[in-house]
């Protein structure tokens, strides 16, 4: 998605943008602080940041009936999941609020590093684990079985697809940035989506060491048209799972769901 911007591929003007490469459960900690002007975070940690960040209407993550999977080393019932220990890639991802969601309840949860837990399930550590990531698809390599796909079963609960991801600017910038940041990244996702080859050449240098033909296969999976603008179906799958996932916050209206309008 950062492929174009990261690499100078686009006339930014007066901006210049830096890029932070870090997982998503340490980018929704550092959102807590403001750390940085833009960030991706996950849907589930926005409402943590609303009072500071703004949500972009670009750059988001959504599984159109697919989404994280939890895997065991055996098929498991919803009941025993609950009495188990699910290595969880952490407490801030959407995917561990779909987890919740899909269970009715808050499992017995430990974290561990998303890129790990496929490891650490398999050695028996742990009863299941929670994925993202490019684990969703290589899990089984570790002789693991598929307990759970949450975006299946979130398509099949709602008709809408999973947000996982989102983009946000911080609110203290002047507007005319806001938008100007939203434009450019846009253009960056439609860069890359245009020049597929040389963007997932480029995000290979990142992929810890997975087969090109699985990196193009996940990143086709959450980077598609919802990507370069969540439109209304994006939008209504946002609202559907904080409403869900806070009920208490999300009645009263205290998550401003507002997005930056891009020209």
């Amino acid at each position: 998605m950062f492929y174009a911007l990261a690499t100078g591929k686009l006339d930014t003007g007066d901006l210049q943008f830096r890029s932070v490469l870090k997982d998503i459960h340490s980018l929704n900690l550092a959102a807590a602080s403001s750390l940085y002007h833009v960030t991706a975070i996950s849907v589930a940690a926005y409402p943590a940041v609303a009072s500071s960040y703004q949500l972009l209407p670009c750059g988001g993550s959504l599984g159109v009936g697919y989404g994280p999977v939890v895997v065991a080393p055996r098929q498991m019932e919803a009941r025993e999941l609950l009495e188990s220990t699910i290595a969880i890639p952490g407490r801030t991802t959407s995917a561990y609020l779909a987890l919740k969601l899909y269970l009715g309840a808050e499992p017995e949860a430990e974290e561990v590093p998303f890129d790990r837990i496929i490891d650490r399930v398999a050695a028996g550590n742990f009863a299941a684990g929670l994925l993202i990531h490019e684990g969703q698809l290589t899990f089984r390599d570790s002789g693991l079985v598929m307990v759970a796909d949450l975006g299946a079963w979130w398509r099949e609960e709602t008709g809408l697809p999973l947000p996982l991801g989102a983009n946000v600017v911080r609110r203290d910038l002047p507007d005319s940035v806001k938008v100007a940041t939203a434009s450019h990244i846009r253009n960056s996702i439609a860069y890359a989506l245009a020049n597929r080859d040389e963007a997932l050449e480029f995000a290979l240098r990142f992929s810890r060491g997975i087969a090109p033909p699985t990196a193009a296969r996940f990143v086709g999976m959450y980077v598609n048209d919802y990507t370069v603008e969540l439109g209304t179906v994006g939008r209504r799958a946002i609202e559907a799972l904080l409403t869900r996932g806070f009920p208490s916050e999300s009645n009263d209206g205290s998550i401003p769901l507002d997005y930056v309008k891009i020209l």
